[in-house]
C-alpha cells in the first residue's frame, strides 16, 4: 500500500533485534528491507540487501530464503534493465522453487522470466510463458497473479494492435488493484492505459490516465515513476501540435539522470519525430542517431546470444522511421547504410565483423561507410536489398554501375501475400498454370512487386543476391512467377543466392579468395542414423543419398559416420573445421520459440543415450572453415525470422560457426526428389561449377523433368552465403 514510513520503522526495530542475536528469521528481515528499498526505487541498496539474504540463506541452508533471494535479485535485474541477467537469476530461483515444492514462488519466478523475455523483445516466447503462468495461477487459485498474467498478455496484444483485448485486460487489472488498494499496481495499470489510449488516438483518455499515474508517483515521492507518464504527456502534446511543450518534456525526460535507458531512447526517438514534423532536418537527424546510439549501447550489455537475437525488435520502429526520414531527405545511400547496419548484427558480431558501439561516435558518425557498387562488382552479381516498412517499403537494386532506390508497398501488404503463397507451396499442386491468368496470383503479384521494378538492372541468367527483410526471409524468390512472355519461374531467368547483409557479403568475398588458394576437397558425411524413437523413423533412402554424395569424392577425402556411428558426439569430436564440405542426411527439427534449440536428429550414443540431437547452439560453439555445409533435412533453414537478423535456425548456426555457404530446407522435403537433386548438384560441382550454379542447375533439372516440376520438390533448398 506504499505506507513506507511505518514499514521502515518496523523493519528498523527488527534490524536492531537481529544485531543483538542471530536468529533464522533475520535473513527474512534482510529480504523485507530489500523489498522496501525496491518499492522506493533504491535499487542499489535493494541489490545489496538481497545478496546479504542470499548469503545468509546459503550459510544457514535455508532453501526457501535462498529461493526468495534469487527471485528478488531477478526482479532488481529486471528493474535495472539487465534482462538476460534477470533470466539467469530467476531461472535459478524457479528451479529451486520446483525442487522445494514452493508452488507460489515457482509461479512468481516463472512470471518474471516471461517479463524479461518480453523486455528483450521476444514476444513469442514471452506470450507462451505468460500463458503458462496464467494456467499455473489458475491451478493454485491465485486470482491476482492470474490477472497480472492476463495484463501481461495485454501488453503483447497492444504490440500486435489487438487494442480491444488489451484494454479489457488493463481495465480489469485497474479495477482489481483499486479494490485492494495496491498503489503500485494501480499506477502500472494507469500508465499502460495512457500508452494504449495514445496509440488508439484517444488523447483525452490518455491525458487523464497519465495525470492519475503522475499523481500517484508524486504522492509516493517516486521520481523514477514520474518519468513514464511524463513522456506520455509529451507525446500527447506532440499529437496536439503543442510543439514547445512536447520538446521541453522530451528533453526533460531524456536528460534526467534517473532515466532508464529504454525510456531514454524512446524520448530521443519522440524528439526526432517532433523535429522531423517541424522540418528541422539537422536536429531530427541528430536525435535519430542519438536514439540509435543509446539503443545500441544497451544492446551491447546483453550477454546471451539468444537474447541478442530478439533485442533489436525494441528498436525496429526507430530504424524504420530513420530510414524513411533519410529517404525523404533524398539521402538514399545514407538510408541504405543505416538499414544495412541494422541487419545480421548478432551474426556479424559473432564472426568478428562488427565491433562494439561507441555511443558518442554512433550518435554523430554512424556505422562505417561501405561501397555497395564495389561489393556488387566483387560478388559478380546484382544485389537486391529489401526494407519492409510500416508505411513504405523499399528495394535498393545494386549493380557495379549504380544503386537505384525503388518504392514498394507497406510491410503488411507484402507479408500477407507471402503468407498466402507459402501456403500454396506446401503441397505438390501446380502454382504455375498455363497462362498468367491461371498462375497463382500471389506468385505473380510478388514477382511484379518485388522483382519486376528492378529487372532492367539485371540481364538473363544474371546472379542476384537477395538480402531479405521480415517475411521475405521465408520466401524462395526462385519460385516467383514471371508472367511475360509466358509464365515461368524466376529461377529460369536468374541465379539466386541469399545473403544476410552487405557487411557479411563483403566479408565473405575477401575470405573466399583466401580459401580458394588452399581449397581442399575433403568431406564429412553424417547420416542414415538409427531411429532414436517413433517420432523420428528411419529415412528409407538415406543410405542411397550417402552413397550418391560420397562417390563424388575420392576415398581418402571422405570421413563418413553412418548408422550407430552417426551421433552428435561424432560430429563435435571430429574437428569439423578440417573439412571443406559437410553433408547431413537426417531428420531436422525447427524450434520456433527457441531457434538455437533447432536440431539435426542423429543416432543415440552408447555413452549418452539421451543425446541424439545436434543442436544449433552446439554447432555455433565449434568453428568451421567449410566452403559448404549441406543440411539435407526438413525445415533446416529455420522457422522464425528475427527483426534485422533474418531466419534463425540450423542454417544460421552453421553460418555463425564460419561456414562460407549453407544449403538448407525451408519446408518438408521428399526423399526421391531430394536424392535426385543432390546427385545432380554434386555432379555439377565435380565438374567445377560454383556452388550457386551447381544448385541452380540441379533445380532446373527437376523443373524441366517430368516428375518433380512443381517448386514443392525443387525449391525447399536455399543457398545462404556467409563468412
Amino acid at each position: 500500500m506504499h505506507n513506507f514510513s511505518p514499514s521502515g520503522e518496523a523493519l528498523s526495530r527488527a534490524t536492531d533485534l537481529c544485531a543483538k542475536a542471530s536468529l533464522p528469521s533475520c535473513g527474512y528481515v534482510l529480504k523485507a528491507r530489500g523489498v522496501l528499498a525496491t518499492e522506493q526505487n533504491q535499487l542499489e541498496s535493494a541489490e545489496t540487501l538481497f545478496q546479504q539474504s542470499l548469503s545468509f540463506a546459503r550459510t544457514g541452508k535455508d532453501g526457501l530464503l535462498e529461493c526468495y533471494a534469487l527471485l528478488n535479485l531477478g526482479y532488481t535485474s529486471l528493474s535495472q534493465g539487465r534482462f538476460d541477467e534477470a533470466i539467469d537469476r530467476s531461472t535459478a530461483g524457479y528451479q529451486l522453487a520446483r525442487n522445494l515444492g514452493a508452488r507460489r514462488l515457482e509461479l512468481i519466478t516463472h512470471a518474471n522470466i516471461a517479463w524479461a523475455h518480453y523486455k528483450l523483445g521476444d514476444t513469442e516466447i514471452a506470450l507462451a510463458l505468460f500463458s503458462e503462468s496464467e494456467q499455473l495461477a489458475i491451478q493454485l487459485g491465485d486470482v491476482w497473479t492470474q490477472q497480472n498474467e492476463l495484463t501481461n498478455i495485454g501488453y503483447v496484444d497492444m504490440d500486435k494492435s489487438n487494442f480491444k483485448e488489451a484494454e479489457q485486460s488493463f481495465q480489469q487489472a485497474l479495477a482489481r488493484a483499486k479494490a485492494i488498494k495496491a498503489r503500485e499496481d494501480v499506477y502500472n495499470a494507469l500508465r499502460v492505459l495512457a500508452r494504449l489510449s495514445l496509440q488508439t488516438g484517444d488523447l483525452t483518455a490518455a491525458d487523464q490516465y497519465a495525470q492519475q499515474a503522475l499523481d500517484i508517483a508524486r504522492q509516493d515521492n517516486n521520481h523514477l515513476d514520474e518519468l513514464y507518464p511524463t513522456l506520455v504527456e509529451g507525446q500527447i502534446a506532440a499529437r496536439r501540435g503543442e510543439n514547445g511543450k512536447a520538446e521541453a518534456t522530451f528533453l526533460q525526460v531524456e536528460r534526467d539522470p534517473a532515466c532508464p535507458v529504454f525510456l531514454k531512447w524512446e524520448a530521443e526517438h519522440s524528439l526526432a519525430r517532433l523535429y522531423e514534423t517541424e522540418n528541422h532536418a539537422g536536429p531530427a537527424d541528430r536525435e535519430y542517431r542519438s536514439a540509435l546510439a543509446t539503443f545500441e549501447a544497451a544492446r551491447d550489455t546483453v550477454k546471451h546470444e539468444d537474447s541478442q537475437l530478439s533485442f533489436l525488435t525494441n528498436a525496429s520502429r526507430i530504424y524504420d522511421d530513420y530510414v524513411h526520414f533519410l529517404v525523404a531527405q533524398k539521402k538514399p545511400d545514407e538510408a541504405l547504410r543505416w538499414a544495412d547496419y541494422s541487419r545480421a548484427q548478432t551474426l556479424a558480431q559473432g564472426l568478428g565483423l562488427l565491433n562494439k558501439v561507441s555511443v558518442k561516435k554512433a550518435a554523430f558518425a554512424g556505422p562505417a561507410p561501405s561501397n555497395p557498387r564495389q561489393i556488387s562488382r566483387r560478388a559478380g552479381g546484382a544485389i537486391f536489398f529489401y526494407w519492409l516498412g510500416e508505411t513504405q517499403s523499399y528495394l535498393w537494386a545494386i549493380t557495379p554501375r549504380e544503386v537505384n532506390l525503388l518504392p514498394l508497398p507497406p510491410r503488411a501488404q507484402i507479408e500477407t501475400a507471402v503468407a498466402r503463397y507459402r501456403k500454396s507451396l506446401g503441397g505438390p499442386q501446380s502454382v504455375l498454370g498455363a497462362s498468367a491468368q491461371s498462375a497463382d496470383p500471389d506468385a505473380v503479384w510478388l514477382y511484379r512487386t518485388l522483382v519486376a521494378p528492378a529487372k532492367q538492372f539485371v540481364g538473363r541468367d544474371a546472379k542476384v543476391f537477395i538480402i531479405p527483410d521480415g517475411a521475405l526471409n521465408n520466401l524462395n524468390f526462385e519460385t516467383l512467377v514471371v508472367d511475360e512472355p509466358s509464365p515461368h519461374f524466376w529461377i529460369e531467368d536468374a541465379d539466386v543466392v541469399n545473403a544476410s547483409s552487405l557487411r557479411v557479403l563483403e566479408a565473405s568475398l575477401g575470405r573466399q579468395n583466401a580459401r580458394n588458394k588452399t581449397r581442399a576437397g575433403n568431406i564429412l558425411l553424417i547420416g542414415n542414423s538409427v531411429a532414436p524413437g517413433p517420432d523420428y523413423p528411419e529415412l528409407p533412402r538415406a543410405a542411397d543419398q550417402m552413397k550418391s554424395v560420397a562417390k563424388h569424392f575420392v576415398a581418402g577425402e571422405q570421413r563418413i559416420f553412418s548408422r550407430e556411428q552417426a551421433t552428435p558426439q561424432a560430429y563435435l569430436a571430429t574437428a569439423p573445421d578440417q573439412f571443406s564440405y559437410i553433408h547431413f542426411v537426417a531428420h531436422g527439427t525447427a524450434s520456433r520459440l527457441s531457434p538455437l534449440d533447432s536440431a539435426i536428429v542423429l543416432s543415440r550414443s552408447p555413452s549418452q543415450p539421451d543425446s541424439f540431437k545436434l543442436y544449433a547452439r552446439d554447432v555455433v560453439g565449434h568453428p568451421l572453415r567449410a566452403d559448404l555445409v549441406t543440411i539435407s533435412a526438413c525445415y533446416s533453414a529455420g522457422e522464425r525470422a528475427y527483426s534485422g537478423e533474418g531466419l534463425v535456425g540450423l542454417a544460421w548456426a552453421f553460418l555463425r560457426a564460419g561456414a562460407h555457404n549453407v544449403i538448407a530446407g525451408l519446408w518438408e522435403v521428399t526423399d526421391v526428389s531430394t536424392d535426385q537433386l543432390m546427385e545432380t548438384f554434386y555432379g555439377e560441382m565435380e565438374k567445377g561449377q560454383p556452388v550457386d550454379v551447381a544448385l541452380r542447375d540441379a533445380k532446373l533439372s527437376l523443373l524441366h523433368g517430368n516428375s518433380f516440376r512443381n517448386p514443392y520438390y525443387w525449391a525447399p533448398f536455399q543457398l545462404y552465403t556467409g563468412s
